[in-house]
């Protein structure tokens, strides 16, 4: 940032007459140079300071003008499926596909879709295996530049517990609703790193194990 120095046109040069009588004149030049120097530093302080109602640089957009990712604003998406110790699962991926940032934070509320048509709601988990991720409080606050995306775990139990022989039949589809919205979308729960669909296996009490974690960043998570 350059600044340009503007001359005051009400000023005037450092006042010295009448100071060289008396057999002054040996201080006179003294006097004058300290005065000279004075005024030049007040003018470069002045100069220097920023004019008030400065705007921040266009694309910052501060915290309070940041929006909630609403549905309308996002891709949505399920990645990185897989399958490990006893759990099958993915990151689901929200994406920023608007022109401005938004932020997001929480859980997502995921619905599992059976082929019968079933709709069973996926609990929110406090840790899982299948992505080594532990919640702790807060939930952190993902703000997503354009493009920009967040992660959120779901995963459920892949074999029966107990006595069980078998799981139910899997969600084959996934209503994912952002956090913080009422919009959904509709997403296959094929996992291609499992070679299954999301299973619906459920605990020993027949309690469903499917679940979703808090939305988080990808460098939170193994990928």
């Amino acid at each position: 940032m350059r600044f340009q120095m503007a001359r005051d046109p009400r000023a005037r040069s450092v006042p010295c007459r009448g100071l060289a009588s008396s057999g002054a004149r040996s201080r006179t030049v003294t006097v004058c140079a300290l005065a000279a120097a004075a005024c030049a530093l007040v003018t470069t302080a002045c100069g220097s300071q920023s004019s008030p109602g400065t705007t921040a640089s266009p694309g910052s957009a501060s915290p309070a003008s940041t929006g909630n990712c609403v549905t309308s604003r996002l891709e949505i998406s399920l990645t990185d499926t897989g399958a490990l110790a006893g759990q099958a699962g993915g990151y689901l991926k929200f994406t920023n596909d608007s022109s401005t940032p938004c932020r997001v934070s929480g859980w997502p509320a995921v619905i599992g879709l059976t082929a019968d048509g079933r709709a069973i709601p996926l609990r929110r988990v406090q840790s899982t295996m299948f992505g080594a991720w532990h919640y702790s409080a807060p939930p952190p606050v993902v703000t997503l530049q354009p493009r920009d995306s967040a992660y959120a775990v779901v995963v459920a139990d892949d074999k029966p517990a107990g006595s069980a022989t078998s799981c139910p039949a899997p969600y084959v589809r996934l209503q994912v609703t952002p956090p913080g919205d009422s919009q959904h979308v509709t997403i296959s729960a094929w996992l291609p790193g499992a070679g299954s669909y999301l299973p619906a296996c459920t605990s020993a009490d027949g309690s469903p194990t499917a679940g979703t974690s808090t939305i988080t960043t990808l460098a939170s998570l193994p990928h």
